[in-house]
């Protein structure tokens, strides 16, 4: 006896409704994930805000150096390391924040995010000096367990990619050499500095030698949960439709497989 088999186009649509479903619900905790993280950052940044103020030194403890603890620290700069980290943008302009390590006692030192500079945009325009001030400085700050990264295409490529910063070197020369993103490892090995494992966000005014401030309005990071649980609820419930709207055509293929079956029965 022949049999009803289900047509095409039934088929295409219920590998396509599962897909969708799939994708859907896999967003949707992906979002509630995300939501975990923003959760766990904000839970991170509270605790290391309630720590005392602690004094940065080259004898600091690993286990005191919690993000986002306020410190402060005496030592000198070291401007022939100074490093641009390119495509910070603030307040809609483009720019650059200014990275210069910052010497506690002999070889040891921090990685200090200065402050933001705007681009030169148009002809003749030029960078200012961005030396920081000579001799023994003080400064304050917030901790961060490493420079906020941005986007870039090599993170995808081979493994044998050189580091930018190798690429670009640091050689005291002005402008600064300009990079997307830097590690605390990739700066250690391109300075030969012995770094803490941490980077120091400043919050003390950074003048530069012609009096403009370095500009330290640091946004802080995303930690608003809900929304990405309102997110992860829109894909669930376009999940559900696309599971529901599934059914709806497996019955629909089922029907028309039992009546073609039954109308086959009644000719016999």
């Amino acid at each position: 006896m022949t049999q009803a088999k289900i047509s095409l186009r039934s088929l295409l649509a219920l590998i396509t409704l599962a897909i969708v479903a799939a994708v859907c619900f896999s967003l949707g905790q992906w979002q509630l994930s995300r939501a975990a993280q923003r959760e766990a950052i904000l839970e991170q940044i509270n605790a290391g805000r309630e720590l005392s103020p602690l004094a940065l030194t080259a004898q600091t403890h690993i286990a005191n150096l919690t993000p986002w603890r306020r410190v402060h620290a005496s030592g000198h700069w070291l401007n022939e390391f100074t490093v641009l980290m390119a495509n910070r943008n603030h307040a809609g302009r483009p720019g650059y924040w200014v990275v210069t390590p910052f010497a506690l006692h002999s070889n040891q030192a921090v990685l200090v995010l200065r402050g933001w500079v705007a681009r030169p945009i148009g002809a003749g325009q030029t960078l200012p000096e961005l030396n920081a001030d000579t001799g023994t400085q003080a400064i304050e700050g917030n901790l961060l367990s490493h420079i906020p990264r941005l986007f870039e295409l090599w993170s995808f490529g081979s493994a044998n990619v050189s580091s930018p910063i190798k690429q670009a070197g640091w050689q005291g020369q002005h402008p600064p050499p300009e990079l997307q993103n830097l590690s605390i490892q990739d700066a250690q090995a391109a300075t030969g500095l012995k770094l803490l494992p941490v980077v120091m966000q400043q919050t003390s005014v950074d003048r530069l030698p012609n009096g403009m401030p370095l500009v330290q309005d640091w946004a802080a990071p995303q930690t608003d949960a809900d929304k990405n649980r309102g997110y992860a609820l829109q894909w669930f419930i376009f999940a559900l439709i696309a599971a529901g709207a599934w059914l709806v055509v497996a019955w629909k293929a089922w029907q028309r497989r039992r009546n073609f079956a039954s109308s086959l029965h009644f000719k016999e």
